[in-house]
C-alpha cells in the first residue's frame, strides 16, 4: 500500500510533497470543561515529560479534519513467474492542514495541534462533511480560547516551566496567535505568517482595485465589484450570527467573528514576534502586510522581525515557471528560519 500525501491550507488538496506525517504517533488529549471539551493533539520525539519547550501551530480557515484520507483500489499488471497476472493495489491519498515534516521539529520541542470544535482529528474525506457544532462555534474568540486552554493544561500537567512556549499561526491562524500573543503571558515567541494587518474584508477590496493597476480591468468595472463586495458585507453585518447564509464557502458568522483588524493586536504585543509574507500571497495581499512595520515604526516598538519571501505564494510554496518544472515548497523553509530567530 503506497501513501500519497497532500497540505491542506486555506485552499485544498494543495500537495506539499512526501513526507512521513507520523499521524499515528499523535498522543491525543482532552479538556473537559462544564459546558465543552477541547481536543488536541500532541507529537513529541521521546516522553513529552522530559522535553523543555512547547510549538503550537494553529491552522488556517475551515472545517476539515486535521487529516483526511481516502484509499482508491485500482487493478496493475504484474509478471509472476514469467506469467501475467491482475494485482490489486491500494493507494491512501493523505490531505492534510498540517505542512510539518515533524522529523524538522527540534528535539526539546513537543508539537501540538489543536482540532476546532465539532471537527475530528482523522475522517474519510468522501464521507465527511462539515457539522453544524463547527458553524455555531466558530470565531476567533473561540480559538484564542482553545489555544489559552491548551497552553495551561500543558504547563499544568506535562511541561510545567517550560523554557519557551512557541506559537505559529498561518493564514486564518495568524489572526488566531495575534490575539492569543497579547493575551497570555505565557507565550514567548510569535510566528504570525500569510496575514494581513487590515480587516480580511479590506483584503476583498484592495485586490479588485490591484486588478484595475494591472490593467485586468476598468475602473469603472471595479465599481461594480466594489458595489457589490460592500454590499456583500453589509448583509453579512447585518445577520452577523447567521452559521447557515454562505458567502464565499463560509457562513456569514464565520466572517463576522475575524473582522478585528490584526494590527490593533499586534500592536499590543511586547514579546518577540516574526512576521512572515508571501511576496504572491493570492489570499492576503502583500499591501496589506506592509501596514505591520510601518505602524511598528510608528508606534515606536521594536519587538517586530518582518521578513517578505518574494517568490513565494500563500502556502508559502514557489509556482512552476514553465511546464518543466514543478512546485517547490518551501514551507518548511520559513519555520527553519523562523527557528533560527527563536533560539538566537
Amino acid at each position: 500500500m503506497r501513501l500519497i500525501l497532500t497540505i491542506l491550507t486555506l485552499f485544498p488538496f494543495l500537495t506539499f510533497g512526501q513526507y512521513d506525517p507520523k499521524m499515528e504517533e499523535y498522543q491525543h488529549k482532552k479538556i473537559i470543561t462544564k459546558s465543552d471539551t477541547i481536543n488536541y493533539h500532541i507529537y513529541s520525539k521521546g516522553r513529552i515529560e522530559e522535553k523543555s519547550k512547547i510549538l503550537i501551530y494553529f491552522h488556517g480557515s475551515g472545517g476539515n479534519p486535521l487529516f483526511m484520507q481516502t484509499i482508491k483500489t485500482d487493478t496493475i499488471k504484474v509478471v509472476e513467474n514469467g506469467e501475467s497476472k491482475n494485482k490489486i493495489q491500494k493507494s491512501i491519498f493523505l490531505n492534510t492542514s498540517v505542512p510539518f515534516d515533524l522529523e524538522r521539529i527540534p528535539n526539546d520541542y513537543v508539537f501540538v495541534l489543536i482540532s476546532k470544535k465539532g471537527v475530528p482529528f482523522s475522517a474519510d474525506k468522501d464521507s465527511y462533511k462539515p457539522s453544524q457544532i463547527f458553524y455555531k462555534n466558530e470565531s476567533l474568540n473561540y480559538r484564542v480560547w482553545q489555544g489559552e486552554s491548551v497552553i495551561n493544561d500543558l504547563t499544568k500537567k506535562l511541561i510545567k516551566k517550560p523554557k519557551k512556549v512557541v506559537i505559529i499561526g498561518h493564514s486564518e491562524g495568524s489572526d488566531v496567535v495575534a490575539k492569543l500573543g497579547q493575551k497570555n503571558k505565557k507565550v514567548t515567541h510569535i510566528g504570525y505568517w500569510a496575514g494581513g494587518a487590515n480587516t480580511q474584508y479590506y483584503d476583498f477590496a484592495l485586490f479588485i482595485q490591484k486588478d484595475v493597476q494591472s490593467g485586468k480591468i476598468t475602473q469603472t468595472e471595479a465599481n461594480k465589484s466594489l458595489d457589490s463586495l460592500f454590499t456583500d458585507i453589509k448583509d453579512i453585518e447585518n445577520d452577523p450570527n447567521n452559521a447557515e447564509k454562505q458567502w464565499l464557502g463560509n457562513p456569514y458568522r464565520r466572517w463576522s467573528q475575524f473582522t478585528e483588524p490584526s494590527i490593533d493586536n499586534l500592536l499590543k504585543i511586547n514579546k518577540p514576534l516574526f512576521v512572515a509574507v508571501a511576496g504572491k500571497d493570492e489570499s492576503v495581499p502583500i499591501e496589506s502586510s506592509l501596514l505591520i512595520p510601518i505602524e511598528f515604526i510608528r508606534h515606536k516598538k521594536d519587538n517586530l522581525t518582518f521578513k517578505i519571501y518574494p517568490d513565494y505564494n500563500h502556502s508559502f510554496a514557489k509556482l512552476p515557471q514553465n511546464e518543466n518544472e514543478e512546485w517547490s515548497w518551501e514551507f518548511m523553509n520559513v519555520f527553519e528560519d523562523f527557528m533560527k530567530w527563536v533560539e538566537q
